[in-house]
């Protein structure tokens, strides 16, 4: 799934309107993607089939997926996760969260523009 870089940036500028640090950015996201994103869906984890079941943030801030692979649960960064070819619904709301956590984080709260790309 390609998205258009100023795409992504204006999902992004919608999701973090009213947040003046990372720590709220990060949790506008979530809130976004959690709106958007239909679960559960098919993801690939070690070249392990797992289903994406919910997104949530853990301690350090950073968005991630709860995958369950029959009775095994385990929470993998949204960053890293392998996308299925025929990615879900909302699944953009995800690669605006990527483009944020590897462009953009650090950037509005330390003064910086936004990346360019």
């Amino acid at each position: 799934m390609r998205i258009a870089s100023d795409w992504l940036d204006k999902m992004i500028a919608e999701a973090t309107v009213d947040c003046y640090n990372d720590a709220e950015m990060a949790t506008g996201l979530l809130v976004a993607i959690q709106e958007h994103l239909v679960l559960p869906f098919r993801a690939e984890v070690l070249g392990m089939a797992v289903q994406v079941t919910a997104v949530d943030i853990n301690a350090v801030g950073a968005i991630v997926a709860v995958c369950k692979h029959g009775r095994k649960t385990q929470r993998v960064a949204l960053v890293d996760l392998v996308l299925p070819v025929s990615a879900p619904i909302g699944a953009q709301w995800i690669a605006a969260y990527r483009r944020w956590a590897l462009h953009c984080r650090g950037a509005r709260s330390e003064g910086r523009p936004a990346s360019q790309d």
